[in-house]
């Protein structure tokens, strides 16, 4: 894809210029006509024991200021991970799910989101992220560069995050479940850095570019870890199977357009230009971001059909099969639940 300004589409709203600056949610609750499966209820005692732990983990590694305190309460991140993981086996790796979560968006919102005023930019986002994605699989060299990169490495919360939470996972985790993982985590930096390069370029993605963008930038590496989290693994020659990715890229999919849909009041309030399914339709389409948003959950509807045929069809191959089916269903259903109940963060346009 060329990015010379000549070939750049800049990106603009269709209709008012004000349009999405006025726009204001009104509703709460679950989005109307979104197809989704009931959680397990959490725990409220066992996310508030995650929540604990956490704080007191981000606090002792100084992972970000005392000004984001209230972010960290609003973000429930125990609840979060109570509601996706309800198999997990014992609170210690529901705990490590949480530092996982936490760490990712620590470095996505001091890396990457230039629109919250934490010091990022666009503009080398790659260097930060190559350094980021060290933390996770590390520096081989000499003596005396690997010592440097210890110490670099714990140069920043971002970093110290990454670096932490992962030494924690790979604790109990097999060394194939770990790969998987720091394999799951490049993708999700190359998303990022496709996203930040449209947004440099004002080039307006075509809808099926956007989506694949996504299938980038998305929850896949929360879900590359719910055997290990639930106490088992899928082994590698199984997970490695094309019907396996499909069924994992379809639940992750899925996922990622609840949050686009939930998000998007939030993000157009701060940034009318953020990219977003809804708004990629509208632009592309010509129409109004209502007709757009309908559509955006058609498109997740459809998706998310896909992945219940097709992981039912898996279950039935063996025991450990229909497990890790019902792991990523699990997390889908819990995913969408914590955006619909997370009132504090999100609310609904007025479009019923």
């Amino acid at each position: 894809m060329s990015t010379s300004p000549k070939a750049a589409t800049a990106f603009s709203l269709p209709g008012p210029p004000n349009l999405a600056r006025s726009l204001q949610g009104r509703r709460s609750g679950v989005v109307p006509g979104l197809h989704h499966r009931p959680a397990a209820p959490a725990d409220p005692e066992r996310a508030a024991e995650v929540d604990r732990r956490l704080e007191a983990w981000a606090g002792g590694l100084d992972l970000f200021p005392a000004a984001w305190s209230g972010d960290f309460s609003e973000f429930q991140v125990g609840r979060a991970v109570a509601l996706q993981h309800p198999g997990a086996t014992d609170l210690e790796r529901l705990t490590v799910a949480g530092k996982l979560l936490l760490a990712e968006n620590v470095v996505d919102s001091c890396y990457c989101e230039e629109d919250e005023g934490r010091g990022a930019a666009r503009s080398g986002l790659g260097g930060r992220l190559v350094l980021a994605q060290s933390a996770l699989d590390p520096f081989h060299g000499t003596a005396g560069a690997e010592e440097e990169w210890r110490h670099g490495m714990q140069a920043d919360g971002p970093l110290r995050s990454y670096h932490w939470a992962m030494k924690d996972f790979a604790a109990f985790a097999t060394p194939s479940q770990t790969d998987r993982f720091v394999h799951d985590m490049a993708r999700l930096h190359l998303g990022y850095l496709a996203e930040a390069s449209w947004a440099e370029a004002r080039h307006l993605p075509k809808v099926w570019e956007y989506l694949v963008m996504r299938q980038f930038n998305n929850f896949r590496p929360c879900l590359s870890i719910v055997d290990a989290v639930d106490g088992y693994e899928l082994p590698e020659a199984v997970y490695a199977r094309p019907e396996v990715q499909r069924i994992t890229a379809l639940a992750c999919n899925a996922t990622t357009l609840v949050n686009d849909l939930y998000s998007f009041t939030k993000e157009l309030r701060s940034d009318p230009d953020h990219l977003n399914l809804p708004q990629v339709i509208a632009a592309n389409d010509k129409c109004g971001l209502k007709a757009a948003y309908l559509r955006s959950v058609e498109i997740h509807n459809e998706i998310m059909h896909a992945f219940e045929n097709e992981s039912a069809l898996f279950a039935t191959t063996s025991p450990l099969a229909e497990r890790y089916a019902r792991s990523l269903a699990d997390w889908v259903s819990g995913n969408h639940e914590w955006h619909a109940t997370n009132t504090h963060r999100y609310d609904l346009p007025d479009y019923w």
